[in-house]
């Protein structure tokens, strides 16, 4: 699907039977201001400041009683702190009267540890979902869970947005042969991705067996598919210290790659990530802007808006209309 099919031009149309009002907070203003553009509207005013100990303040300066409320704030680095700063910034929504209170989530922070792998572990994404749940928000809008059980954490309405489609749009225009392709996954866990990527890009997929020992520490052993001679585009939601996607990048020119692109819908680029892919046999990296980028990132590493996307679902959402129907969901599902 093209992504110049999906939005269109100029600044949306919002339904006005009632106010819907956007908000953000400090961790990614760039992108909330984008999403603003595309609605035709502006981000509301706010006063988000920290008290000498540490502690979070909020105060909504407008009244937003009787509104649509969406919140603008993805749970990147500083985890705690933007995490926090949501949960306050819901509390005083609700405490204002809003109609409904939207947490609009471009990276949900504290996603992989979404299941117990050993004893005595937390599971900490089904205690974001209770915590968001009980600070008062009705629904979630998150970009790219890691996994989709997350949305069964909720005991509220969540979307989860997929950012495939830019992504796609961006390696499309490259106009590469499709027979010199291959979508590969870096993990056994994102097939699905790389699956829904090679049928948009009409290739064949290959997948890296990768092995973890330790935390953000993996190995890439083996391949499955054949990469010879292959324009290579790895496919993952997160990159962070950026050890499984070089790993899978070297083993891919070991194999006789002859290109490797990466596309990721999360930048989190944790400690040595930067010099990582600056150093890695990758051609260039493709990431949205779901998180800022940080200050000396690699000129190899492109960044891609999702302010569309995310703007469009608010919209459907104000409006009670279809999101599944922006990805061709209900079409691919109805056969």
């Amino acid at each position: 699907m093209e992504l110049k099919s999906v939005f269109p031009q100029g600044n949306k149309q919002i339904n006005p039977t009632h106010d819907i009002k956007l908000f953000s907070g400090r961790a990614n203003p760039k992108l909330a201001e984008e999403i603003a553009e595309y609605l035709g509207t502006t981000v509301g005013p706010m006063v988000i400041k920290n008290f000498a100990d540490g502690e979070t303040y909020v105060q909504v300066q407008e009244s937003i009683r009787g509104d649509d409320v969406f919140i603008i704030q993805p749970v990147c680095s500083p985890v705690n702190q933007n995490a926090m700063e949501l949960l306050i910034m819901i509390d005083a929504f609700k405490r204002a009267s809003a109609k409904t209170i939207t947490a609009v989530i471009p990276y949900y922070g504290y996603a992989r540890q979404d299941r117990k792998t050993t004893g005595r572990e937390a599971i900490t994404a089904k205690l974001m979902a209770d915590l968001l749940t009980t600070a008062g928000a009705d629904r979630v809008v998150a970009l790219d869970l890691h996994s989709g059980q997350i949305q069964g954490f909720f005991n509220i309405l969540v979307d989860n947005i997929f950012a495939t489609l830019p992504l796609v749009d961006y390696m499309k225009k490259k106009n590469f042969n499709p027979d010199e392709l291959c979508a590969v996954s870096p993990d056994a866990g994102g097939v699905r991705r790389a699956r829904y990527f090679a049928k948009e890009m009409k290739c064949p997929i290959a997948i890296v067996d990768k092995r973890r020992d330790k935390h953000n520490e993996a190995i890439a052993e083996y391949l499955i598919g054949d990469v010879q001679d292959k324009i290579c585009i790895l496919f993952d939601d997160i990159i962070d210290t950026a050890g499984t996607i070089c790993e899978a990048a070297k083993l891919l020119k070991k194999s006789g790659a002859k290109e490797v692109y990466v596309c990721a819908v999360h930048p989190v680029f944790s400690g040595p990530a930067l010099k990582r892919l600056e150093e890695a046999p990758i051609e260039e990296v493709v990431v949205t802007n779901s998180i800022p980028l940080a200050e000396g990132a690699p000129k190899k590493i492109t960044q891609l808006s999702v302010a569309p996307i995310l703007g469009e679902a608010i919209s459907r959402i104000h409006d009670n209309e279809s999101i599944s129907s922006i990805f061709g969901f209900e079409k691919e599902y109805k056969g």
